[in-house]
């Protein structure tokens, strides 16, 4: 019975069945649909990558076509009328008249600016494809984190259950030996109060299950009630990198691509604003028709055509400063940037350290608590049997049952500050590990 806490530790508790049981993976990809961040992300990648298409679109020049048609009314009888100066107009005999045109743009030397905005457009796309995986992380971390409180409740409900049958065989031991007379009453009181505190630890893990349920129903954004799968309790495997894999993937991790990215643009942005002490040569052509008839024919062929194309250059002399100031605020940004960059990468290792550290102590203290979980089981086995020979007291056996419920929360916090642990590592690196 005590025993038997260890084996089921693992797979402690079903599910409620009002909830629906889900795996992991599972969460994590629906959290990933539903997240507000990641559609926001998603979002972002989209409006980026529409940007860099605008940005190609600007060599290529800008065209447009016009067309038009109007009536003269009257047009038959009364061909002449009066306008508002008194004088005498003859209308013409055609009342129709069309027009057609075509016009075409295109900028042949701007200074570079269109190849400096291409560039910054594909350095902010890639910064939101980074922030996008950066988010998917995120949003994983969250899940796994509800996740794993779930699992832990479950746990604890397991220990409480284990803690109540314990309870419950002690009282009934304790009132045997009261009406023995091999007793006293105080030692039944003491151990129908054991009862009590075990059935008020089952009452608060399963209201602390249905709050992690709630939680992570929130979470990965379902309109119907989730839970943890049982088949999901297993313990993850030990990481299998070394820390200077690790190290590596976390100077590359997706945050510190996102800041590399958005640097690479500010560098582009601020080129880009010396552009405007260069001159501007344009190029435009442009040809329409125009002509009249006495019935309304759009297709007619009777159209006089005409046609220019134009050079023009542009150079601003003065422009209140505003040139200036788009050269400090880009530089500026640029600055920024880069401490924003060098911030990210610190921040990389710096982060990396402190969960590679919990990890590493959360694994020491599984090991550690699963042993002495062990040993205080074995230890109230020993002190019952004495309890049973008279050799000790009910407080003796009071007190290693206490310690072995201390064990048991101590070990299930552990397990879950490991597994919390490894997943802030897969966020850091950005990878699953």
């Amino acid at each position: 019975m005590i025993a038997a806490f260890l084996v089921g530790i693992a797979i402690a508790g079903f599910p409620d069945s009002s909830a629906t049981p889900i795996t992991l993976a599972e969460a994590v990809r629906l959290a990933q649909v539903n997240a507000p961040s990641s559609i926001a992300a998603h979002g972002q990648v989209r409006t980026s990558k529409a940007s860099v298409r605008s940005a190609w679109g600007s060599f290529i020049p800008s065209a447009s076509v016009s067309a038009g048609s109007s009536r003269q009314l009257p047009s038959e009888a009364g061909r002449t009328r009066i306008d508002s100066n008194g004088n005498v107009v003859l209308l013409p005999s055609d009342p129709w008249s069309y027009n057609v045109g075509f016009s075409a743009n295109v900028a042949l030397f701007e200074g570079g600016r269109r190849f400096f905005d291409l560039r910054q457009a594909k350095a902010r796309a890639s910064a939101a494809e980074a922030n996008e995986v950066a988010q998917s992380f995120d949003i994983a971390l969250t899940v796994k984190q509800q996740f794993y409180a779930v699992l832990a409740q479950r746990e604890a409900e397991a220990a409480a259950q284990a803690q109540l049958e314990q309870a419950t065989e002690q009282r009934t031991f304790s009132i045997a030996k009261v009406r023995a007379q091999n007793a006293t009453r105080s030692d039944s009181l003491r151990a129908e109060i054991q009862v009590r505190n075990a059935q008020n630890a089952i009452a608060d893990a399963v209201n602390a299950i249905a709050t992690a349920e709630a939680a992570l129903t929130r979470t990965v954004g379902t309109p119907y009630l989730v839970t943890a799968s049982p088949a999901d309790t297993v313990d993850l495997p030990p990481v299998a990198l070394d820390d200077t894999e690790l190290r590596a993937l976390a100077d590359s991790n997706p945050n510190v691509i996102e800041a590399q990215k958005s640097y690479e643009a500010a560098k582009a942005a601020k080129k880009s604003s010396f552009t405007d002490y260069l001159p501007t040569i344009t190029m435009g052509y442009s040809r329409g028709g125009s002509g009249t008839s006495a019935e309304f024919a759009p297709f007619g062929t009777g159209l006089d055509y005409n046609g220019s194309m134009r050079f023009s250059v542009a150079f601003p002399l003065f422009n209140q400063f505003q040139r200036e100031a788009q050269v400090v605020q880009a530089d500026v940004a640029l600055e920024n940037a880069e401490a924003q960059l060098r911030d990210a990468q610190l921040a990389a290792r710096s982060g990396l350290t402190a969960a590679l550290g919990s990890y590493r102590t959360a694994e020491q203290k599984v090991e550690a608590q699963t042993l002495t979980v062990e040993a205080a089981t074995e230890d109230l086995r020993v002190q019952q049997r004495r309890y049973e020979l008279g050799g000790s007291t009910l407080l003796d056996v009071l007190s290693s049952q206490a310690q072995l419920d201390q064990a048991r929360l101590d070990l299930i916090r552990a397990k879950f500050d490991m597994r919390v642990a490894r997943a802030q590592l897969e966020t850091i690196v950005g990878r699953e590990l």
